[in-house]
């Protein structure tokens, strides 16, 4: 049996990380400013983390949630406390598309709705469901269609309004800042906005906080930047460093009922072990103010580079954009400099998604050979 050939791979095979850097099987050393997808959020072998998972390994890394798990109570509490959503209740599951799958459902279940309003650009999951909200017909089949969602520019409240006016709207669904899309952030007028119109229409607003969550931005959320609550967040990649859990955090107002949510691996004890390792070491290393500081800073250096048309994000989100196509370029960082780094829908964007203990001078490393490339 081979392998599904579904993913254009890069010609180096991993075999051991340690911080911000992952070496192949030749021993060669790389600085990795994707993290798999902005999946490892406290570096990669982060001894903490290793001993929480190792820990729970000789106790009982697995049950289902028929009984009770304690390391969950845990893990929901230290959240809501890093997150400021202290109210919001959660649910654990695997992965980023499946807590989005289900804040689409809670929704519907809450207002008894069915449209969905969701953004141009737009990256939600690869699941039927998911796939529905995410604005890129490649990706889906004739089963994915769905005829109850409408796409709308970002940062455009007129039309927001115009369509929550018709009163049917379910959800309006938005990532605090789209990731595959090009980095593109929603205006904080905008979501404020957008939060005021979702509570006038009894419409659910769901942030999809996958990517741009976890710290990532300099703040636990970037909708926070905006300073509004979401009545959903959805939450995923950083949360595990690389071990599979995801989450929903979902408002109070919100009625649970048995059966209504389920999963047989989310929230499983060694997962609940890793995300609340993560949560331990964001807060001992001030992962997120460090995050802020090094990115934004960062930013601006890059601007500065020939050959750059812009930069957009906050924190350790950035996507630069280039006058030519990335990809023979994003080719020679790897060869050359052996830098890793990520692609985005939009050929003329490098996406940078370190792990949040990113040095100064790694960053610093990355311009000089990223200004050679240039």
């Amino acid at each position: 049996m081979k392998l599904f050939d579904v993913y254009p791979l890069q010609p180096i095979e991993l075999s051991y990380g340690k911080g911000t850097h992952v070496f192949d099987t030749n021993g060669n050393e790389y600085l990795d400013l994707y993290g798999g997808h902005a999946v490892i959020s406290i570096g990669h072998n982060h001894p903490h983390f290793n001993d929480r998972i190792s820990d729970q390994l000789q106790k009982i890394p697995y049950y289902s949630n028929s009984v009770i798990n304690k390391i969950q109570v845990e893990l929901a509490r230290e959240l809501g406390e890093q997150s400021g959503y202290t109210n919001h209740n959660l649910f654990l599951c695997n992965s980023g598309a499946e807590a989005n799958d289900n804040a689409l459902k809670i929704a519907s279940f809450h207002n008894k709705k069915s449209r969905l309003l969701a953004f141009r650009n737009s990256f939600h999951g690869r699941t039927s469901r998911t796939l529905s909200v995410t604005d890129n017909p490649k990706y889906r089949s004739p089963m994915d269609e769905y005829s109850n969602v409408t796409f709308l520019d970002l940062n455009d409240t007129r039309a927001v309004k115009e369509e929550l006016s018709k009163g049917d709207v379910c959800a309006v669904i938005i990532e605090g800042i789209q990731g595959v899309g090009g980095i593109n952030i929603p205006e904080n007028s905008f979501l404020k906005s957008l939060r005021q119109l979702c509570t006038d229409y009894d419409t659910v607003l769901i942030l999809d906080e996958i990517q741009s969550g976890y710290g990532r931005t300099g703040k636990f959320f970037a909708h926070q930047y905006a300073g509004i609550e979401a009545d959903i967040v959805t939450v995923a990649k950083g949360m595990g460093n690389g071990f599979p859990i995801a989450g929903v955090l979902i408002s109070p107002k919100v009625e649970a009922f048995y059966g209504m949510l389920g999963t047989t691996f989310g929230g499983n004890h060694l997962a609940s072990a890793a995300g609340l390792a993560v949560l331990e070491v964001l807060k001992e290393e001030e992962l997120i103010p460090h995050a802020a500081r090094v990115g934004n800073a960062w930013m601006d250096d890059l601007l500065s580079l020939s050959g750059v048309r812009a930069v957009r994000g906050k924190g350790l989100m950035i996507g630069i954009e280039l006058y030519e196509p990335i990809k023979e370029i994003r080719k020679k960082l790897l060869e050359k400099h052996k830098i890793l780094t990520g692609v985005a829908t939009n050929p003329y964007i490098l996406r940078l998604l370190p792990p949040l203990s990113l040095q100064e001078s790694e960053a610093e490393r990355f311009i000089s050979c990223f200004e050679d490339v240039l």
